[in-house]
């Protein structure tokens, strides 16, 4: 086999890696779309408060703590794939099953095993698309898996806007659960991480891998990771759970809200595409600092914004920046960890960033109904934001094109 044609099969195998990867990352995204303005639809329809609506999204984010921390530690004992096609298969089955629940406390029982697929998944796809590509592209592939999360947002804004008025949230509901299906043909087409297939005959105490998670050579990257991860997840959950209720609360009615909401969406992928250009130019801090900056002032401005052009256009910035934020988080977080704990090591990152996603939801609910204004609410997340980007400055190192242990 030539040397073009060695090329030509390396590229192939890294495409269809990452299309397999990422229609899995896409119908994650479908489901915490969906449920943002699901939320909105179930505050009407069973007359919820603001504080039961921030608990349903709260509920999700325990379960994604859970599941991060669990999944991430199982992907480094039985494999990136295998925990890759589990995590899918128990959301997309969890999520078909709150399709058909009646009460508050069955629904947020399924988002809690929801949220679990969720954010067991997440990280472990990540770190296996990290794994199967060369240094010199590794961040363009990862922030181009997470832009498919763009692609789940736009699909999950078209069928709430077209579904969920006609039809209920019920079928946008038992739409989400397709991923069950798509996860069979997972099995059987996925190849496991090269890395971790190299180095399955270690075995490793659990217990081990955390405490080596911790060790005097991580625990500078792990404390930034942590105190990142939490920043950016607390303010995103926040913000982007409550998008089209906050949409309601300055005065839109639930369709005009769902139709700027699927307006501001569309910014997601050029976030991510520019996000995936400039990370192997200008490096992972940089991107991740620069775009996290963004997001900031595009979360002030909102907050304070009232006429219907600057929502709009705030909400727009909003997407861009935060969701190549995100991309770049996703790239840098596997870099970190050698492969013996790097399942591990992002699984426990994303597992605290999602208590972050606990507090967020719940924090703007508490606010709104103790009658706080959104500008206030909006400051809160520009602070903790910001809180992030001094991190990543003051702890992070680049891993631009190294090579992962």
């Amino acid at each position: 086999m030539t040397t073009n044609q060695q090329a030509g099969t390396k590229v192939i195998s890294r495409n269809k890696l990452l299309g397999i990867a990422g229609v899995g990352w896409m119908f994650d995204a479908l489901d915490v779309g969906i449920l943002s303005f699901v939320i909105a639809a179930l505050a009407k329809e069973w007359m919820l408060s603001p504080s039961e609506m921030g608990w349903i999204g709260s509920v999700n984010s325990i379960g994604m703590a859970v599941g991060a921390f669990v999944f991430g530690i199982l992907a480094d004992r039985i494999g990136r794939k295998s925990v890759f096609i589990w995590t899918l298969v128990i959301f997309s089955v969890a999520s078909g099953l709150s399709a058909l629940t009646t009460t508050l406390a069955a629904f947020m029982i399924l988002r809690f095993f929801i949220g679990m697929g969720l954010g067991g998944e997440l990280p472990v796809a990540s770190t296996l698309v990290s794994e199967s590509v060369a240094s010199h592209e590794r961040g363009r592939i990862v922030v181009l898996l997470e832009s498919f999360w763009a692609g789940g947002w736009l699909l999950a804004a078209l069928i709430s806007y077209f579904v969920i008025p006609n039809y209920g949230w019920r079928i946008a509901l038992l739409l989400t659960a397709l991923p069950a299906v798509y996860a069979i043909y997972l099995r059987l087409h996925l190849p496991d991480s090269p890395q971790f297939t190299a180095k399955k005959d270690v075995v490793r105490n659990i217990s081990q891998n955390i405490k080596d998670v911790w060790s005097k050579e991580y625990a500078r990257r792990t404390l930034m990771l942590w105190i990142v991860w939490f920043t950016v997840v607390f303010s995103y959950y926040g913000m982007f759970l409550w998008l089209p209720s906050v949409m309601v609360m300055k005065g839109f009615s639930l369709i005009a809200s769902f139709k700027y909401v699927l307006i501001m969406t569309l910014a997601q992928l050029p976030g991510y595409f520019t996000a995936a250009w400039l990370i192997e130019r200008a490096g992972r801090k940089f991107v991740l600092a620069t775009y996290l900056l963004g997001t900031a002032v595009s979360a002030l401005v909102f907050g304070n914004a009232e006429t219907i052009g600057l929502l709009l256009v705030a909400g727009m910035f909003l997407s861009f920046f935060n969701l190549g934020a995100w991309g770049a988080l996703y790239a840098y977080t596997p870099e970190q960890y050698p492969t013996i704990i790097r399942g591990t090591g992002a699984g426990m990152a994303a597992s605290v960033g999602r208590l972050g996603g606990i507090f967020g939801p719940l924090l703007v609910g508490s606010l709104v109904a103790k009658g706080y204004e959104l500008n206030l609410i909006f400051g809160i997340f520009c602070i903790s934001i910001i809180i992030g980007v001094v991190a990543i400055i003051a702890l992070g190192t680049e891993t631009k094109q190294t090579e992962l242990e």
